[in-house]
């Protein structure tokens, strides 16, 4: 395939996705590549999700190599004689790319990824520790086939985008937004989503979506908050130093200082050193109520210790700290509501809209809200 100069890494994956993304929509598959290096990419695409890093370092590698044909692209860091600095490549060009277009993407570079860190050439002797054995094979193989056997990197390139654009666009679903559930039913429904047995990540952030989504509701409805504020969610990677709020949620005073705070745990107890952990971020505030709430069965919970340190918060501070269950809290909430389905309404935007959603748990709302209906 004859293809233009370029300067960067970051024109060549534009100019090929814009390639890869035409040849789909006339219902194209490139089929230029040897049968084994298909079902390497296949592979890789297909456990992406879970291997993000992986997916960066093949694309950043195979780019810089258009770009730079006689760079041996097994030396990967600008250390080893004669090697590139790939990671720089990858947080400047292909990582941004990735997350613009909604493909799996590190935070920053595939090379946080540990296993892709050592200073040694991506030879098919590299120590890569993976969970999946296999998946090391597929990784040093591609490359291996790019640099040493011939096989043409804007090839390997292509069929990569192709893949990762159908894998996205075939994960757009439509999400069920059953109105006619009981109470007891969207409690339900909530525990055996939050609950479900996902395979990678995404599960701890759906306990603070639907306590957003009943604020959401009860910041219309309720007297309590008629002149406050809901504050925008934080992304689920940022901690609340980061951020600068109290909590995962955060409801404020019209002069925008903290009057409410949630702080949501998945599967985990609390305990008084949790608590005093959340002291220490609203204790300078005119905090009025703060709830720690969790998913966790509290049996065996430190009770006394816990109830000694809301005792002493409130005794020095003044703030109602509450110590609860997600599950009967929300159950509580709905109660207040005249209309529980506009939670649903609320949830299921938070899902679509959330990027710590992914699409494991966006298909089993789905599945699961199919037998409630």
């Amino acid at each position: 395939m004859n293809s233009p100069l370029f300067s960067d890494a970051g024109e060549v994956i534009k100019y090929y996705y814009d390639i890869a993304k035409e040849k789909l929509d006339r219902g194209e598959i490139l089929d230029t590549l040897s049968e084994e290096a298909k079902e390497h990419v296949e592979i890789a695409v297909k456990e992406s999700e879970q291997n993000k890093g992986m997916i960066a370092v093949l694309l950043t590698l195979f780019c810089y190599k258009i770009v730079s044909p006689s760079q041996d692209i097994r030396y990967h860091q600008a250390n080893m004689a004669g090697g590139f600095a790939g990671r720089t490549v990858d947080a400047k060009y292909i990582t941004p790319f990735l997350k613009e277009q909604d493909f799996p993407a590190m935070a920053e570079s595939g090379w946080l990824t540990r296993a892709f860190e050592h200073p040694m050439p991506y030879t098919l002797n590299y120590p890569l520790s993976m969970k999946k054995k296999a998946l090391a094979k597929v990784f040093l193989s591609l490359i291996d086939k790019v640099e040493c056997k011939g096989e043409k990197p804007d090839s390997v390139i292509l069929y990569m985008l192709q893949l990762l654009i159908k894998q996205r666009d075939g994960r757009k679903i439509q999400l069920h937004r059953p109105h006619t559930l009981t109470i007891s039913q969207i409690i339900s429904l909530l525990i055996n989503h939050f609950t479900y047995k996902y395979a990678g990540h995404g599960a701890s952030r759906l306990p603070t979506l639907a306590l957003y989504a009943a604020y959401q509701c009860m910041m219309v409805e309720m007297s309590r908050y008629s002149d406050k504020v809901l504050c925008p969610l934080e992304s689920h990677t940022s901690s609340d130093s980061q951020s600068g709020q109290i909590g995962d949620i955060q409801v404020n005073y019209p002069d925008g200082t903290a009057f409410e705070g949630v702080e949501v745990k998945h599967l985990k107890r609390i305990t008084p050193e949790l608590i005093e952990h959340a002291y220490s971020k609203f204790s300078v505030c005119r905090t009025d109520r703060y709830y720690l709430l969790t998913t966790a069965n509290m049996d065996g919970a430190d009770r006394e210790g816990i109830e000694a340190t809301v005792k002493k918060i409130k005794n020095s501070h003044g703030c109602q700290v509450i110590v609860n269950g997600v599950y009967s809290t929300i159950n509580y909430y709905l109660r207040l509501l005249q209309n529980p389905s506009d939670f649903i309404d609320k949830f299921v935007t938070l899902l679509e809209i959330d990027e710590g959603v992914k699409y494991p748990q966006k298909m089993a709302w789905n599945e699961l809200t199919d037998t409630q209906i």
